[in-house]
């Protein structure tokens, strides 16, 4: 069983569907040939989030026989990956979900038409220029990773042919604009809040440059500018889609699947023909489009207003995902953990981020009416965080908490001084934000050491709590009030929101000895 026999028309499809693979129902061939003439969306970064989820539910519209064009995926980072994980394959990839009941769904993913390496040194530039000047694309869109709009002076620089990814993105819009000021859509799917200002910003930032420079005219700007022309939706996504799995692999290699090969490229990019990721998906995008748009709605992707796409960002960021994962990494950390479905069999954890999220966080929340808060998190609880397959790490999650616990924790404790909720209520939420002090002295529960995760405020902060001593909980803790009063790590200066006695006394209970994690834990989540 090869994926390539499908487009050859060499296979058995009973076997395949037998063994559970489920087989594109479109004409793959007529798909094929109308998008190269007629293309209508460009994505760009072919990693495995794209095909596991953008790619997959374009897949979905396609077998309802609704719609009849696929999508172009342009990688402008690691050209390895269309070398390797795309062109062996004709494109063709399989997506495996990983189900938390332990079933797994198989299906073959055709909607990748074409693709392309977006750099000026391959042959494929070209055929991304011809397919920005044709009337009919209406949407390009990202998988590139916040980090992946950054940009420079230096690449600001170099004119017309730019290294990075939004500088070779503006530099065809610029050739739309050569061909008749065509209107396009520009479509952020990544996972950053506000994403889709995230690239007007870069477009605009080497927009701006070049016509300082004088490499083009004032009406391209204004072109990018012009909303009835260009716009840039914001969009909210959601789908855990980890490295190909060992079990994975095996999994198929039992079946008689032989795609299933590791790819690493030189980049350290981790990928395989087949992508596994967990089943929980949620795609919400702002319906903003000057073209048309390609109906991934029969997928499952929701449009909606931005207004809407911003509760549904806020209600994950601060609610119902995010800090639970906070919650579970800096805690589970201690107390020796190293997969977060381990960590949700553990009683006094699971009960802990349940109520954080149910009783402490749920009453500042805003339903953004697209999604159910309480049936977001009972999703969270139930099916994506016990997930056995999905082999997530309390270390993975624990990077960078600093950047992370203004958005995940202060925001909702300003929400409740806004709003003059009873600050009592909040007893688990400060006993996370204590706990961060303990984590910091990277001593477990049972006292061996460990490595707190990267951090950018790491050594400066460990230099805050360095005279603390776990096992003396009657010693000095007067340094807790410089780290608790950081508005820069916890949004605001926790002593001026009157918790920061309260999170000092958990800090006491913490550092009391060995085990004195799980019991202070064990304590506030049965009082709660």
């Amino acid at each position: 069983m090869k994926l390539k026999d499908i487009i050859s028309g060499q296979i058995n499809a009973a076997e395949w569907e037998q063994k559970g693979y489920q087989l594109p129902k479109f004409d793959i061939k007529a798909v094929r040939e109308k998008t190269a003439k007629e293309p209508t969306w460009v994505h760009f970064g072919g990693g495995n989030i794209f095909r596991a989820f953008p790619a997959a539910i374009l897949n979905d519209a396609l077998n309802t026989g609704k719609y009849d064009r696929g999508v172009i995926v342009a990688e402008t980072f690691d050209f390895e990956v269309i070398d390797k994980a795309y062109q062996p394959y004709d494109n063709l990839s399989l997506y495996v979900a990983l189900c938390s009941d332990g079933t797994v769904e198989k299906k073959v993913i055709a909607s990748v038409t074409e693709a392309l390496k977006a750099d000026y040194q391959f042959q494929d530039w070209q055929r991304l220029i011809d397919i920005f000047r044709n009337p009919s694309l209406q949407m390009i869109s990202f998988t590139i990773t916040e980090k992946g709009y950054s940009y420079n002076d230096a690449d600001l620089a170099r004119g017309l042919q730019p290294m990075f990814a939004l500088g070779k993105v503006t530099a065809l819009l610029y050739e739309r604009w050569q061909a008749g000021q065509l209107p396009l859509t520009i479509q952020s799917m990544d996972n950053c809040s506000h994403n889709g200002d995230k690239v007007k910003t870069g477009v605009f930032a080497y927009a701006e440059r070049w016509l300082e420079d004088g490499l083009v005219p004032a009406a391209f700007l204004d072109y990018l500018k012009d909303e009835t022309k260009i716009t840039f939706p914001w969009s909210m996504i959601d789908k855990i889609t980890p490295r190909p799995h060992e079990k994975v692999k095996e999994l198929l290699a039992a079946d008689g699947f032989e795609d299933n090969n590791y790819i690493e490229t030189e980049r350290h990019t981790f990928t395989a023909p087949f992508v596994n990721a967990e089943e929980v998906q949620y795609l919400v995008i702002e319906d903003h489009y000057t073209n048309g748009r390609p109906p991934l709605h029969l997928g499952g992707a929701l449009y909606t207003t931005r207004e809407t796409v911003d509760k549904v960002e806020t209600m994950k960021v601060t609610t119902c995902l995010n800090p639970l994962h906070t919650a579970m990494s800096i805690y589970g950390c201690m107390l020796g953990y190293t997969l977060i479905s381990a960590e949700m069999q553990d009683a006094d954890l699971r009960a802990f981020i349940q109520k954080i999220g149910y009783i402490e966080a749920m009453p500042v929340v805003v339903d953004p009416g697209v999604l159910n808060p309480y049936e977001f998190i009972g999703a969270v609880i139930n099916r994506r965080l016990p997930n056995p397959f999905m082999p997530d790490a309390p270390q993975r999650i624990a990077m960078d908490t600093s950047q992370k616990l203004p958005i995940r924790f202060g925001e909702t404790i300003k929400k409740y001084i806004a709003r003059g909720l009873d600050m009592s209520n909040l007893q688990l939420i400060p006993l996370v934000l204590a706990g961060y002090a303990r984590y910091l002295k990277g001593i477990k529960d049972d006292g061996t050491p460990f490595e707190p995760s990267p951090d950018p405020m790491l050594q400066e902060l460990q230099q805050i709590v360095a005279p603390l001593e776990v096992g003396k909980p009657e010693q000095d803790y007067s340094c807790l009030r410089q780290l608790y009063s950081r508005s820069d790590v916890f949004g605001l200066d926790l002593y001026e929101a009157g918790l920061g006695e309260q999170i000092e006394g958990y800090v006491r209970e913490l550092f009391g000895g060995n085990g004195s994690v799980r019991q202070t834990l064990h304590k506030y989540v049965s009082l709660r």
